[in-house]
């Protein structure tokens, strides 16, 4: 009997850690934009305008943070001029070169306005700030999809996957931001962050059920290169099945809200279990994607490095996170009741 070695060679990976940092917490920043223009925009009494601090602070947090894991993705600084000294409109990284320092500045001129009490100037922006995070999304879900040489990447339902999962991240963020912040006191902002989260587990569900009959169907690619990754390598299998079972946690979770609203175990655990869940598709989708190879068989092997392109550089990105966060905190807390903005005295406990 022959035997028959197959052996699987190293490759760099395209795309290193900071930009699963990069793409979560640019989309987690598209979420908090859209609830703090709707917060702008609601009668005071509706839990969406109670919960308006939960998104400013999260949006300033992440608005911060994302561009600095971007800039640590691009390797090379000269990368970053290339942009806009040699612009190539038909690129979506390209475009998002552009699209992106809009959607700070926006963001930041929002949480600068309504931390100044500027009423008419939070409304103009909050407007301006609704396009822009849309541009944002759907830039960052093309800059995938549009990689044919991926099936898992080059389908319809990634930019949607990516928006859903990164919405949904930041309602779990807005639900831990309320242990710390006086919103979280009413418990009529906390129910709302609930509804908010099943509505938004619900319409994934249902995306990934139109992804899987349409490519049962259709026969998709997509859909044939999962199906033969589910088949031949265990971890794809373990992967899936401990998302199912995350997935069954969190859409229980919401369903029966009596269960965690009034407890902070329980509110930390399902904010830090939806932000895992986003923060891992993000990983399998970038990282593990990657591994897979475009011909031949195995698994291309990947060891993440626990210097700043690997495990550091996750952690620093997050440090940065909290340290903005407490920034922010601090400033709410230390300068309530200057310059007209005696209301933002009531985000602080």
């Amino acid at each position: 009997m022959d035997i028959i070695e197959l052996l699987t060679p190293y490759y760099e990976a395209a795309w290193l850690p900071w930009a699963v940092q990069y793409f979560f917490l640019i989309g987690m920043a598209t979420g908090a934009a859209m609830l703090a223009a709707w917060g702008v925009w609601a009668p005071e009494q509706r839990p969406v305008a109670k919960a308006l601090p939960l998104a400013m602070v999260l949006l300033a947090v992440t608005a911060i943070s994302a561009p600095v894991a971007l800039l640590a993705d691009l390797h090379q600084p000269a990368r970053f001029w290339h942009f806009y000294a040699y612009l190539t409109p038909w690129s979506w990284m390209s475009l998002g070169a552009l699209l992106l320092p809009v959607f700070v500045t926006l963001s930041l001129g929002l949480c600068a306005t309504w931390w100044l009490g500027w009423q008419r100037w939070m409304r103009i922006l909050s407007l301006a700030l609704v396009v822009s995070a849309i541009t944002i999304a759907v830039y960052t879900g093309a800059e995938v999809a549009i990689v044919r040489s991926r099936p898992l990447w080059n389908n319809p339902w990634v930019p949607l996957n990516l928006t859903l999962t990164a919405w949904l991240a930041a309602v779990g963020c807005m639900l831990g931001l309320t242990l710390w912040m006086a919103p979280g006191r009413d418990v009529a902002v906390r129910a709302w962050l609930g509804k908010l989260g099943l509505a938004l587990s619900v319409a994934l569900l249902a995306v990934a059920c139109a992804w899987a009959v349409s490519g049962y169907v259709w026969q998709l690619p997509s859909f044939l290169a999962a199906q033969q990754l589910y088949a031949y390598f265990p971890i794809w299998r373990i992967s899936l099945w401990l998302s199912v079972i995350l997935g069954v946690i969190v859409m229980v979770l919401w369903l029966r809200p009596a269960w965690w609203l009034h407890s902070r175990p329980m509110i930390v655990a399902l904010g830090t279990a939806v932000c895992a869940a986003a923060w891992g598709f993000r990983w399998a989708l970038f990282m593990g994607v990657q591994g897979v190879p475009k011909y031949g068989a195995g698994l291309y092997v990947y060891h993440m490095p626990l210097g700043g392109e690997g495990l550091m550089g996750i952690l620093g990105v997050f440090g940065l996170c909290i340290a903005v966060l407490t920034l922010a905190l601090w400033a709410l807390e230390l300068w309530p009741q200057r310059d007209g903005r005696a209301t933002l005295a009531a985000t602080m406990p």
